[in-house]
């Protein structure tokens, strides 16, 4: 019986089956060192994002159960930390404005009580001492009119502390160097001066020996103008007004 030469389709089909299988084993077998075109390109890139939960691999499951571990998470996917974008970083910086703020307004109310506190002490210490010189000004006044009175005593000049007292405050308020400025004597070139308002030549005409030839001198002053008063209006105490 005569062998065709041809192959049927059937065997030419199981022809090219082996054919590729033989080319895949030389491939799989080939030695190291062997070049490839495809070597050249590197190794592939992870797919981006993708990530493997190994907590759900059945081998980790297993060794959980086996140690009694069911809390640890072996995620191998991590997000990535977040950047501070300007907006965010304005934000912050305004939040922290507020505060500074604050801080000012207090330091100002602070600065300002402060103030008000030394203006009111201020202000205290300034009523002292007004007092204080009213209080040392009476005082003085008892005692110019005592030694004006000790020597008015000696030269026989009347004139009772009371009566003297009561023209000298009418007239100067107890101010030894007060001065009128406006009245007709003031504008003939000769104020009235001194706690008894004594015009220079006055106090020149009835100045008594043994005082202060100084129309502003407490004791001076007021023994003149007594002497004055007396030669004139009979006493001071017959004085009630200017004279």
């Amino acid at each position: 019986m005569r062998i065709p030469n041809r192959l049927t389709r059937t065997q030419k089909s199981a022809a090219v089956g082996l054919a590729a299988a033989a080319g895949i084993a030389a491939l799989a077998g080939a030695a190291p060192g062997h070049s490839d075109a495809h070597t050249d390109r590197g190794q592939a890139k992870p797919v981006a994002g993708h990530s493997v939960n190994v907590a759900d691999h059945p081998s980790t499951k297993a060794a959980k159960a086996a140690t009694g571990d069911h809390t640890t998470d072996n995620t191998r996917s991590h997000a990535p930390a977040k950047t501070l974008v300007k907006g965010e970083e304005t934000k912050q910086v305004s939040a922290a404005k507020p505060a500074a703020k604050a801080d000012k307004t207090d330091q100002s109310e602070k600065a300002q009580q402060a103030k008000k506190a030394k203006q009111a002490e201020k202000a205290k210490e300034a009523r002292a001492s007004t007092k204080a010189d009213r209080t040392t000004r009476g005082e003085s006044l008892d005692g110019w009119i005592k030694q004006a009175r000790a020597v008015m005593k000696e030269e026989g000049i009347p004139g009772s502390h009371q009566g003297i007292k009561k023209n000298i405050l009418r007239e100067s308020g107890g101010d030894p160097n007060a001065m009128n400025d406006w009245d007709i004597n003031a504008q003939k070139g000769t104020p009235s001066k001194g706690l008894l308002q004594t015009i220079q030549p006055t106090f020149d005409q009835y100045h008594v020996k043994g005082t202060k030839h100084e129309v502003t001198d407490p004791v001076a002053n007021i023994v003149a103008a007594c002497n004055y008063a007396a030669d004139k209006y009979g006493s001071m105490d017959n004085v009630n007004s200017a004279y």
